[in-house]
């Protein structure tokens, strides 16, 4: 991660495929989003929490439901301590490049391994990391597409029934 912060270093940081973990920081998967750049998250152990994503981020990188962000959770006892309900601040979204890389290295945790995909049809299913792999032997280093939500499917229709239409005006 840059060491400086604000909108004009993050395509750097987002450029930069190693990463390296720091103390205090830890890698967490999005559960759900909660609004007012509040998400849900949960950790390596499997203990969900909120954290803040910060205005930095907004209009420049999206997340959703399944993403893998990196969070700074030193502060996390503190805060659950405290009464209060944020516990972490997301440093970096991990993008597609970026989570095949650690899925590889020892620092991804076990629990991620098996992962839950939301699927283009809206039901989400688990997947195992071999298994992914298996599916996607050849896809040329490129991330999965998603289906466009904003139209609607063409129907099809025979030339008979076109016609049709057409004589009947």
């Amino acid at each position: 991660m840059a060491a400086k912060g604000g909108r004009k270093n993050l395509k750097r940081a987002v450029n930069d495929e190693t990463l390296s973990l720091q103390p205090g920081q830890s890698i967490m998967q999005v559960v759900s989003l909660r609004g007012s750049n509040l998400i849900e998250i949960i950790d390596a152990k499997g203990a969900k929490a909120l954290a803040i994503f910060p205005a930095k981020f907004q209009k420049s990188m999206w997340i959703k439901r399944g993403s893998f962000v990196v969070v700074d959770d030193s502060g996390r006892e503190e805060a659950v301590e405290s009464g209060r309900k944020v516990a972490c601040v997301v440093l970096q979204v991990l993008f597609h490049e970026q989570v095949r890389v650690l899925q590889k290295s020892p620092e991804w945790p076990d629990i991620f391994k098996t992962a839950i995909v939301d699927t283009s049809n809206g039901k989400s299913e688990k997947r195992t990391q071999e298994n992914e792999e298996l599916e996607s032997s050849e896809d040329d280093g490129m991330p999965p597409l998603e289906a466009n939500t904003n139209r609607r499917p063409a129907e099809l229709r025979s030339d008979t029934e076109s016609d049709s239409e057409i004589e009947d005006f």
